[in-house]
């Protein structure tokens, strides 16, 4: 525990969680450089890992990072694995992520990974280096005005104009990172800036007095007491948990416990309720099960937890959940009727807004006046979940994705810690690797952000879980980061890559078998010239970055080879040969209902 506390980056205090026993590399009042100053405002955070790669303009800042026993800089071999990476850290850790780039085309490739922390809600503090002040404004080498560029995909963002603000502006940034609803921050710091000589106040306070004043206030008991009532009301109840419960999953399991209401999760929820339970009815949405949709189809009371009824998970916006009154919980004011009108609605943390709604139902039992049971319905949700049970087709050696992902968590017994990219492979190990605990899930949701999966997993296993850390990829999403293959072995990161390979774009392929009459237009990846050679041979991309690897091509070698790959020491390397024909299912074709879902069929039927 005392370890853990020293590594925890930020957290929500108003002050720096400086790590305990932390001595400054230099006197009270000795100069030192703005990049050194930099550094050990990160240091004073409690910063011991983040990723970079260095520049023109951000060279100072790595010249201050060696000077520093105390912060591991992780080298990627590209921008965006290195905002990717971050992403992967802070997901799996909870402490803020940290990235810093250079200047100009350094910078704008951290565009993506910006924006995707923005969507998911990712704890994130970016650091680029920017032209020297005087240069700002006339096109020189390198020059991006990359506030600018991410102002509308940032929580907040500043520009470094003079040198003794570097302490406060750090503080600020890792707050306004954790604190409320989470996401990134970008700090743009002139070359001159860095090269400064200054004495650091460290007690510098920070200005966010309107940013305070909108955090959310403590949940009143008045909202609690209409939340039970509707409980007590309701015979049809369900709990619609998002990514907004990650740290609350303890409270979340006592509410259902409680209450005994089903839960079905969003994609970024998936692990704050254990989908291992006999009860959990798993992920909705467009790829969700059927008895989650059903269940949120058929409920008449919705109790949306930390969720922002994304259109991913609604459909038909007016005929989701339409008879059903609605509780919305979440710390985002300006989440609370944006997309669905609540019947009660509540601005607050999920985790002491569940506390307090357990601490009255548990009240309420006590004094006699328990809720109602809500059995049969319970049943006629498990009634459901028996009907219609996720499933794939039977072939005869060939090796489905979905059975290799089951496979692996049959082995693993879902001790692991899962990173995707996007695509069909990602929603196959959404469905079928079952998720335990949160923070064991790392996938881009929001953004749906292809070539995710690598960097996320080397960032998640640079973070020390005790778990083995498994990239999920797919062959065209794996490509857009393969560079990365670099970095974990570079950096004795011993991630584990296991590629379904079915040659093509694999969801778009899907939804040109469904939509558009099979028409594949642009989305096979493999040679033209030549479609029974496997191309690119990702096992000799792993060779040349000193990854071992191997191809699997039948059933009955998957069991062996998965077991092998689990089994290295180092990073390893698994293409596994799938068929493109398969499809996701089930689905829910956008902006349908849950009457439209669709269960059966696959690329090698006419539509």
């Amino acid at each position: 525990l005392a370890l853990q506390s020293q590594r925890v980056s930020s957290g929500k205090s108003l002050v720096a969680p400086t790590p305990k026993g932390f001595v400054s590399r230099y006197g009270d009042n000795e100069p030192r450089k703005g990049c050194d100053i930099l550094v050990e405002a990160l240091e004073r955070e409690g910063v011991r890992t983040l990723f970079a790669y260095p520049g023109g303009a951000s060279l100072e800042i790595h010249q201050a990072l060696t000077r520093s026993d105390n912060i591991r800089t992780i080298l990627c071999r590209h921008e965006q694995g290195e905002v990717f990476a971050a992403e992967g850290y802070a997901k799996v850790s909870g402490r803020v992520g940290v990235c810093i780039a250079t200047s100009g085309p350094g910078a704008t490739n951290l565009v993506t990974g910006l924006a995707d922390a923005m969507l998911d809600s990712v704890p994130l503090v970016a650091i680029t280096g920017q032209v020297p002040r005087p240069f700002i404004g006339t096109d020189a080498f390198q020059e991006t005005p990359i506030v600018e560029v991410t102002r509308s995909i940032t929580k907040h963002n500043y520009l470094v104009m003079d040198v003794d603000d570097i302490p406060r502006i750090v503080r600020e940034a890792f707050f306004l990172a954790a604190s409320g609803r989470p996401g990134p921050v970008l700090i743009d710091v002139p070359k001159d800036i860095q090269q400064q000589l200054a004495v650091p106040s460290w007690t510098q306070p920070m200005r966010l007095n309107a940013y305070l004043s909108r955090l959310p206030p403590p949940p009143q008991r008045a909202q609690v007491d209409q939340i039970v009532r509707l409980l007590r009301s309701a015979k049809r109840p369900v709990v619609y948990l998002g990514g907004g419960c990650l740290h609350a999953a303890d409270e979340v399991r006592e509410f259902a416990r409680l209450a005994g209401v089903p839960v079905v999760s969003t994609l970024m929820g998936l692990g704050v309720y254990d989908q291992s339970a006999p009860d959990a009815l798993h992920m909705l949405g467009m790829h969700g099960t059927v008895y989650a949709n059903y269940a949120v189809d058929s409920s008449d009371l919705l109790l949306a937890f930390g969720v922002r009824f994304d259109d991913r998970v609604t459909g038909k916006l007016d005929a989701f959940a339409a008879r059903a009154s609605i509780v919305h919980i979440d710390i985002d004011p300006a989440e609370i009727g944006k997309n669905k009108e609540a019947h009660v609605s509540m601005h607050a943390d999920v985790l002491p807004a569940l506390a307090l709604i357990n601490d009255a139902i548990k009240e309420e039992a006590a004094a006699g006046r328990p809720l109602p049971s809500y059995a049969e319905w319970r049943d006629e949700c498990m009634a459901q979940k028996a009907q219609w049970p996720l499933k794939y087709p039977q072939v005869s050696d060939a090796i489905l994705p979905q059975e290799a992902i089951e496979m692996l968590y049959d082995i693993t017994k879902g001790e692991a810690v899962i990173a995707t990219g996007v695509g069909q492979h990602q929603m196959w190990a959404a469905q079928f690797f079952k998720y335990t605990q949160p923070r064991r899930w790392i996938t881009s949701g929001g953004l749906g952000s292809m070539g995710f999966g690598l960097p996320s997993a080397l960032g998640a296993m640079a973070s020390k879980p005790d778990l083995p850390v498994i990239d999920i990829d797919g062959d065209g999403s794996f490509i857009m980061n393969v560079q990365e293959l670099a970095t974990i072995t570079a950096e004795k990161l011993p991630v584990k890559i296991m590629i379904l390979n079915n040659q093509h774009l694999g969801m778009v392929v899907q939804w040109e078998d469904r939509f558009y009459k099979a028409n594949h237009a642009h989305t096979f990846l493999g040679l033209p010239d030549n479609e029974e050679e496997i191309f690119p041979d990702f096992t000799k991309f792993a060779a040349a970055c000193k990854v071992p690897a191997e191809r699997v091509t039948r059933k009955a070698d998957l069991r062996g080879a998965l077991e092998r790959m689990l089994a290295a020491e180092g990073p390893y390397l698994l293409d596994i040969i799938v068929p493109h024909q398969e499809h996701v299912l089930p689905m829910i074709p956008g902006g349908r209902t849950f009457k439209d879902i669709i269960t059966e069929g696959d690329g090698r039927q006419e539509y």
